[in-house]
């Protein structure tokens, strides 16, 4: 329900894109490339925040984002639900058949990981209701970057603005209340300066993103070199002087047909009276590129929840072994997003249903925790004190 509150620094209506980007954002984005170019005025030149820059730069083009980003929705999207009225389990309530099959063409697995999806590259995730005869029958995912907030006068969601090709849909924020009425349900990670938008965990790492793909570039630029860096012939004639134009366009020519290209790998350069080589780049030993390379890597792994030593980066001993890591991923990352994503369509499917339903994962299908189960159903096996009842109880049933 809206606040009757008028929020203090909202002075005027309107709409607004999903994402929030600074001065100057938009224009960056623009451009082609997906990495930090460090131009000749010194200035670092960086890819956009939105959910379309962080996709084609991160998810579509960076192996360790793409893979992080898999590994949270994939992991979150297997972990079945289970419906509670009150402490009594509901075991054939329709809400758990239609997020098991929330629409034609996606069942429940493909749904949820693309929701997660949208939450690691935008923060915003929208799910529309499809309802008929007072009766919620399917759900469909928004994109992010084709939904933007219409906000009231008073600063508040007002509605949603859903663009597909020319086409421009207005959905409502609120419904009255009543057996069957939803509206669009929104879900959003925490944004320190918007109100109405999430922040992407991927966005943080949007240095450490840039900074991985413009390494790739180079060293496969580098290899298209024969492994060597930059240089420069100097013409150093005795008798001083410099080459005719003739020479200079012969030389140029000899160069790109005799050593440029991987064929030519390893030629030696010969070089006539008055010519010097003179190297004008650093070596990948001098660069420290490995390891810049791999701290870039855990930034991005780190932003989005997963263990390093999860996606294989050297040079993390966080955790003593996989196993460790793997829980750590499971408590520290799957759990709070599942929490909070039960929350949520807990208190949007009641409306819907116009009945109490609370939504919980469970925990016990997570192959990950399983040593934790084990050691909780030892705990509470060994507790004379208790009874059976109390004992299953406390283990969940």
């Amino acid at each position: 329900m809206r606040s009757p509150f008028r929020l203090p620094w909202v002075s005027t209506g309107g709409a607004r894109g999903v994402s929030s980007l600074p001065p100057g954002a938009a224009a960056v984005e623009a451009k082609a490339a997906g990495f930090a170019i460090v131009a000749g005025d010194g200035v670092a030149h960086w890819s956009g925040r939105s959910y379309g820059a962080l996709s084609r730069a991160g998810f579509m083009k960076n192996p360790v984002a793409h893979r992080a980003v898999r590994l949270v929705a994939e992991a979150a999207a297997s972990v079945p639900w289970l419906a509670y009225d009150g402490d009594a389990e509901l075991a054939d309530h329709p809400a758990l058949a239609l997020l098991a099959q929330p629409n034609g063409r996606q069942a429940g697995p493909d749904f949820f990981e693309a929701l997660y999806g949208h939450l690691m590259l935008s923060g915003n995730a929208y799910v529309e209701p499809l309802q008929l005869s007072g009766t919620l029958r399917e759900l469909h995912l928004l994109r992010p970057d084709r939904v933007s907030v219409v906000e009231a006068r008073d600063g508040w969601i007002a509605a949603y603005d859903y663009r597909a090709g020319h086409v421009t849909r207005r959905l409502p924020a609120e419904v009255p209340a009543g057996r069957g009425t939803v509206a669009l349900l929104h879900l959003k990670l925490f944004h320190p300066l918007d109100d109405h938008l999430g922040f992407p965990p991927l966005g943080a790492a949007g240095a450490a993103l840039d900074l991985h793909n413009a390494a790739g570039e180079w060293n496969k630029a580098l290899l298209d070199n024969s492994a060597r860096p930059s240089g420069a012939l100097v013409y150093q004639p005795k008798d001083g002087g410099n080459l005719s134009a003739d020479q200079y366009e012969r030389l140029k020519e000899e160069l790109e047909a005799g050593y440029s290209g991987a064929v030519n790998a390893g030629r030696p350069l010969l070089l006539e009276g008055g010519l010097d080589w003179k190297s004008m780049g650093f070596s990948p030993k001098d660069m420290d590129f490995i390891e810049a390379k791999n701290a870039a890597a855990r930034d991005i792994a780190l932003s989005l929840g997963v263990p390093p030593m999860l996606i294989g980066i050297p040079g993390d001993n966080t955790y003593a072994n996989y196993q460790e890591a793997n829980r750590a991923f499971y408590r520290l990352t799957v759990v709070p997003l599942l929490t909070r994503t039960a929350a949520s369509l807990s208190a949007w499917l009641s409306q819907a249903y116009g009945e109490p339903i609370r939504l919980e994962p469970n925990l016990d299908r997570i192959a990950g925790l399983s040593a934790e189960r084990d050691s909780l159903w030892a705990r509470v096996g060994a507790a004379g004190f208790l009874s059976d009842d109390e004992k299953r109880q406390e283990v969940g049933y």
